[in-house]
């Protein structure tokens, strides 16, 4: 393989005339340099020179079971040439669509056994909110049709998952639907008023949860949506008994609860879902994609309960209970089949006992950086984690200055070998579920000498004394 210098040149020149990345930078996209990653192998990545880097946050919290494992891209080549394609509208599948259906019916709890494939956490999101509507205009009360997500947010990036995200920051200049969605506070426990308890600051949030239903009008209210934890927003975990409490507000107004696992899905939490484990709820539906492939290919789903599809189908169906919704490659057989090789490599591997076992010892590890005075807080559970910066002071938002700090660290990170996820004052980590405890001591060695050399660089400039 060419990793020469001016290979890396020309395919930079390539991907700025050519290529709008997510999430670019429009105003230094065609001139601020690239990281051109060729190759990857276990938990770590390669750039176009041959760098070598530990990945920090599994490509996009999805490359669960690693880099370039041979099992999953010979199962994917084999299936690709045995089927690579059919479509899947109306009563159309083929046999790992089939097959797919029931494992992750077997993996989801209580009663959510109806699948719905999508081709991304997006597309989940978006199909899971459409069957909410779906669902109440069946049963003849199409005016329940309003969402309440939450700030901080991120639920995808079509139109109307979009609108649902609540990061302040990833509202640009796009349009937003803002006629049926609402937000209410998410819980981010660090940034809580002072002298506040988490018992306390959990019954504020859902206290305010209700009074917006009830400003809404509980009848026009068709679902809310959650992450089990904030993933993209800084890892913001909820006080305890939070998933409790708003899903016993839901079912009080019958408003179907969507919890969107397409972060916490798949072993991030030492679980295939979280929701019954770990937040003790069953809730009406689960999305997920990310870590249902391990990142081999694109795939989402969304799990449905029961319980709501047999009152609308069957007997019980409308007049015109034709679903209109879906994707040329729902179900799609390559996808299917690297799924189905991921979750019985996970199995096999014991990958959730694994995650069970390493990712306290993740999160021990990283609060020993606590120490440094450019860093406010370090939160997480198991291998979903976030270093906060606060140079400020400020417990109520975070400055400019904290941004700086955050973007400092990630500079120092990446010339050691280290990517992790930098947003605003925020150093975001998901490394693979495989990581060994060696894996987890050489990123936090990384980030305690990244940290000491940005504090040094920022006292330098006077930010800091």
């Amino acid at each position: 393989m060419n990793t020469s210098r001016v290979n890396t040149e020309e395919l930079s020149t390539k991907d700025k005339r050519h290529t709008i990345h997510p999430w670019a930078d429009l105003a230094t996209a065609s001139t601020k340099g690239d990281h051109i990653i060729t190759r990857g192998e276990g938990c770590h990545v390669y750039d176009s020179d041959g760098k070598r880097y530990l990945d920090g946050i599994a490509g996009m919290w999805c490359v669960n079971i690693g880099y370039g494992n041979q099992e999953m891209a010979e199962v994917i080549a084999k299936q690709a040439e045995e089927l690579v394609y059919y479509t899947p509208f109306g009563a159309m599948t083929n046999n790992l669509s089939a097959e797919l259906g029931e494992v992750l019916a077997g993996l989801a709890p209580g009663d959510l056994n109806r699948v719905h494939f999508t081709t991304s956490g997006s597309g989940a999101v978006d199909s899971a909110v459409r069957f909410s509507h779906y669902y109440f205009s069946a049963l003849g009360r199409p005016e329940k049709k309003h969402i309440i997500s939450r700030t901080e947010s991120y639920h995808g990036s079509s139109y109307l998952t979009a609108s649902l995200s609540g990061k302040a920051v990833d509202r640009t200049y796009f349009h937003y639907m803002s006629d049926i969605v609402h937000h209410v506070t998410g819980p981010n426990p660090y940034r809580r008023d002072e002298g506040l308890s988490l018992t306390e600051y959990c019954d504020q949030l859902v206290d305010e949860f209700e009074k917006k239903i009830l400003e809404i009008g509980p009848e026009k209210v068709a679902c809310f949506i959650a992450e089990p934890i904030m993933g993209s927003g800084g890892v913001l975990v909820p006080p305890p008994g939070y998933h409790k409490a708003m899903k016993k507000v839901c079912e009080k107004y019958e408003i179907l609860y969507i919890l969107d696992e397409v972060v916490t899905g798949f072993g991030r939490l030492g679980h295939f879902f979280s929701a019954e484990p770990v937040w003790g709820i069953v809730p009406d539906i689960i999305t997920t994609a990310k870590g249902i492939t391990s990142g081999y290919q694109p795939m989402g789903a969304v799990i449905i309960s029961d319980r709501l599809y047999d009152r609308i189908s069957g007997s019980n169906a409308p007049e015109t209970a034709y679903f209109t919704n879906g994707y040329t490659y729902s179900g799609h057989p390559v996808a299917c089949a690297a799924a189905l090789k991921n979750v019985e490599m996970m199995q096999r591997d014991n990958i959730c006992e694994h995650v069970q076992d390493v990712g306290p010892y993740f999160i021990r590890q990283l609060k020993t950086l606590e120490r440094h005075e450019i860093v406010g807080e370090i939160r997480g559970n198991h291998l979903m984690a976030c270093v906060e910066c606060n140079i400020s002071g400020n417990k109520t938002a975070a400055e400019k200055k904290d941004m700086t700090a955050a973007q400092a660290v990630d500079q120092f990170c990446d010339q050691q070998g280290l990517i992790v996820r930098p947003y605003e004052a925020l150093l975001i980590l998901s490394p693979p579920l495989i990581i060994d405890k060696a894996g987890i001591d050489e990123m936090v060695s990384i980030l305690d000498s990244s940290i000491e050399k940005a504090t040094e660089a920022l006292r330098s400039d006077g930010l800091i004394r």
